[in-house]
């Protein structure tokens, strides 16, 4: 006799259906999503994940959430005392920690707020005269010498100045709009009138650059934010490449599309310290020093303070009013009593 089905399979109402949990992404992978969710930079969320890497192999891959303070204060004296690191490459470790605890693993502990954070020397910073200016420039030549003179005729940071989008350059208003510079904020500084002609003609170049691209089936470039998902074909719009675009195409390591991202900065430093041995310099001059010499240079010429800080982005005029202490006046301006004899 066969036994009935009713009496061997349970009826469909009443099988429970078992989700299978997916499991739980590894604490590195959970840091890299936080970075991205906050919308970090690249290199920002490289540094920190060596930082928290290095925090967990320094205490024998324990798991952060068995650590406390003493663990914390261990490894970065380690790092002042045997790696003989700098203050802010320390601070930048705390930073690190201090955003896996509070970020990731969502545990604002008292003892994250009494840490001491490592004092930064009050160092000046390394200006050239506008001579020295002249002699290093000189040396440059190309798409490294034009941006060299961007950042020196603009005061622009290096990375505002690789980032530069081709929209963000008006020829009309003789002005250039500086996108999510530090700290996130837009502003404006001029566009010296001696590189015009330079850039329309670098300009006609990327331009046909951009159509080769796109006869090829590339043309893409990144968008920050959500604005591919909200404009899916600005990223291939002729205002949103880059103004220095790199010589080929690469793969994104964030998203693995394919694009032609911006020219890499380490060759324009390269070129720089090249320019600056070929001059004869002693300065450790690099291409910050640049933006310290256009903040100066203004200064020397007669701008006022308020001015220049909104030229340079600084949020606190106190940031701006070190250049008043690297005038071209040696000694604060003061004479020497030797020189009165």
């Amino acid at each position: 006799m066969r036994p009935n089905p009713s009496q061997v399979l349970p009826h469909l109402s009443e099988i429970v259906l078992k989700e299978t949990p997916l499991p739980k992404p590894k604490l590195l992978d959970q840091v890299r999503d936080r970075i991205r969710v906050k919308h970090y930079s690249i290199r920002t969320e490289q540094a920190y994940l060596g930082w928290i890497k290095r925090f967990i192999l320094f205490h024998g891959k324990q798991h952060p959430l068995t650590l406390g303070a003493p663990d914390v204060e261990r490894f970065l004296s380690h790092l002042a005392v045997e790696g003989k690191v700098a203050a802010s490459t320390q601070n930048q470790a705390l930073a690190a920690v201090l955003f896996l605890y509070r970020e990731v693993l969502d545990r604002p502990l008292p003892w994250l707020d009494d840490l001491t954070r490592a004092k930064q020397p009050e160092r000046l910073p390394v200006v050239l005269t506008v001579s020295e200016t002249q002699l290093v420039l000189a040396r440059i030549s190309g798409t490294a010498g034009l941006m060299v003179r961007l950042l020196y005729g603009t005061g622009m940071r290096l990375m505002e100045c690789v980032r530069l989008r081709v929209k963000d350059v008006d020829f009309e208003k003789q002005q250039i709009t500086v996108r999510d510079g530090k700290g996130f904020k837009d502003r404006v500084t001029m566009l010296p009138k001696s590189l015009t002609e330079a850039l329309v003609k670098h300009l006609e170049r990327d331009k046909i650059l951009h159509n080769e691209d796109l006869a090829a089936g590339h043309g893409e470039t990144y968008l920050p934010f959500a604005l591919a998902r909200k404009y899916p074909n600005a990223g291939r719009a002729w205002g949103w490449q880059y103004m220095f675009p790199a010589r080929n195409v690469s793969v994104d390591p964030r998203s693995g599309v394919t694009r032609r991202h911006h020219v890499d900065e380490k060759a324009l430093q390269r070129a720089m310290k090249q320019a600056v041995r070929d001059a004869g310099l002693t300065k450790l001059a690099t291409p910050h020093t640049l933006r310290h010499s256009f903040a100066t240079h203004l200064l020397e010429s007669g701008y006022d303070i308020r001015t220049i800080q909104e030229l340079l982005g600084h949020k606190d005029v106190a940031t701006t009013m070190i250049y008043t202490h690297v005038l071209n006046r040696g000694g604060k301006g003061v004479l020497s009593p030797l020189d009165r004899m």
